[in-house]
């Protein structure tokens, strides 16, 4: 082989050989920080009485902000979620934001919605609603209907509407377990500190069925494609996340759902529309306010708060959430960069920026390349078998124990899957998904990375066919 293949392949194995030792290495520390915070939450969980934190006339009323663009599938099962919550004063606003089908439509009818004239003042710059809807049998939900603006947007609006100190983001495609607002809600009243963020675990609910705006008959989906994202889902929200949060250093809550301080939100100048991941960015947002004011704060995740997201059913619309999700964090950390191992911010700055920036953004360009040049490398006789069988463990192979690690983890902590078969079945796709899916998701990331190179700021729109209902939803 030519001498410039030669020194090519080995230039590009030891890239790829530190990426895999940097990644693993951060994901062993966050694992077993992980392992441990899980374990003190479930005994603080245990202490502590949800019970009492809903009948207490301090708990802070909460105002629950779901934007909704063409969602007509989905909107009315999650708004009938929310009304069921079980928590003592809560708002429901839903943004409708300028959808083109019948979203506004199906809210309006079957939750019978009058249209009413309210004042509207904009705590930051938005575009200024047209429309308000209210049924007084219905006196926490309030629909808001606006031309288009974007997600940061409809949030926007709906922070301006919002009455209460806080407010949870709420995806217009997701149901939230009865008691998981007080859940989120209950690092934030026993903290001594502000704290002005509390995420919560998002798991998969294709396979599930919706009964009366709640998850009832929990189950697996059929697909090989959505059982390979719940269990990729769990390795995010288990192993990497309760790690960040021991080490005060979170950078990523779900917009999904995510309860957050108004008063903080507002200061820092709202969500932007600079971004297509408006969660990420005000997380990074609020860390940088909050430290130039020089004001002690926190943010927090817990493991036991969960809401059920739809999934992409197919290939095409899996590409263009991770797409989006991809572009989004590169649009962030570079936004943001100034943080990168800045020790203002602390761990944060030191140790959570680089490795979103450097591994989670980043990397996986580094990844894709590997996923080809690896096996070739090695076929042309440019690598030798033990240096290959390492990087492939360090590809393959480990990620394979944290999945099935996440999952048992999982399955012991916040157990949701009531059949031992579909543990079973996790713990199979555990391996399953680090041979085939793992690599296609990481060439559609190096996608979302080459379109922040090229400058693309597109929205990719993912379509959501709603959950399966056994009943009608809503009398609630």
């Amino acid at each position: 082989m030519h001498t410039a293949w030669l020194h090519f392949f080995d230039y590009s194995n030891t890239v790829i050989l530190l990426y895999f030792l940097a990644a693993n290495a951060v994901y062993t520390v966050l694992m077993v920080i992980s392992l441990y915070t899980v374990s003190l939450h479930s005994k603080f969980a245990a202490r502590i009485g949800y019970g009492d934190l809903a009948d207490s006339p301090v708990t802070p009323p909460v105002a629950l902000i779901i934007p909704a663009y063409n969602e007509q599938d989905a909107a009315v099962a999650t708004v009938a979620s929310l009304l069921e919550l079980n928590y003592p004063e809560k708002e429901i606003i839903v943004v409708d934001d300028g959808s083109t089908d019948d979203t506004a439509l199906r809210l309006i009818e079957h939750f019978q919605l009058q249209r009413m004239d309210l004042v509207f003042r904009a705590a930051v710059p938005v575009k200024k609603p047209f429309a308000f809807y209210h049924n007084p049998e219905f006196p926490a939900l309030l629909l808001i209907s606006k031309e288009n603006g974007g997600k940061a947007d409809a949030l926007n609006v709906g922070i301006s509407m919002a009455r209460s100190p806080y407010f949870c983001t709420v995806d217009a495609d997701s149901i939230i377990e009865r008691d998981a607002l007080l859940r989120l809600m209950a690092p934030i009243v026993h903290s001594n500190v502000n704290t002005v963020v509390s995420g919560g675990v998002v798991r998969i609910a294709n396979g599930c069925t919706l009964e009366n705006g709640q998850i009832r008959d929990i189950r697996l989906p059929k697909s090989w494609l959505e059982r390979c994202q719940v269990v990729e889902y769990i390795r995010t929200f288990l192993f990497g996340r309760p790690g960040w949060n021991f080490l005060n250093a979170t950078f990523i809550c779900s917009g999904a759902f995510c309860l957050l301080q108004k008063e903080s939100v507002v200061l820092a100048g709202g969500f932007t529309t600079d971004t297509v991941t408006e969660d990420i960015d005000m997380i990074a947002t609020l860390h940088r306010y909050l430290k130039d004011k020089g004001w002690k704060y926190r943010m927090v995740f817990t493991t036991d708060p969960v809401c059920w997201t739809e999934a992409p059913h197919s290939v095409s619309m899996l590409a263009k959430q991770r797409r989006r999700w991809q572009l989004g964090l590169m649009q962030t950390v570079m936004k943001h960069h100034e943080m990168i191992g800045n020790p203002r911010f602390g761990l944060m700055g030191l140790f959570s920026m680089p490795f979103h920036a450097y591994i989670e953004a980043a990397g996986c360009v580094v990844e894709a390349a590997g996923t080809i040049l690896l096996p070739f490398s090695f076929l042309v006789g440019a690598m030798p078998f033990g240096l290959f069988l390492l990087l492939m463990f360090l590809a393959v192979g480990y990620g394979t124990l944290l999945s099935m690690g996440s999952v048992l983890l999982a399955e012991a902590t916040v157990r949701r899957y009531p059949s031992y078969r579909d543990v079973l079945t996790l713990i199979l796709f555990s391996l399953v998904e680090n041979f085939g899916y793992r690599q296609m998701v990481t060439f559609f990331r190096a996608q979302g990375v080459l379109q922040y190179v090229m400058g693309v700021r597109k929205w990719e729109l993912v379509k959501h066919r709603g959950l399966e209902t056994s009943m009608e939803t809503g009398d609630a």
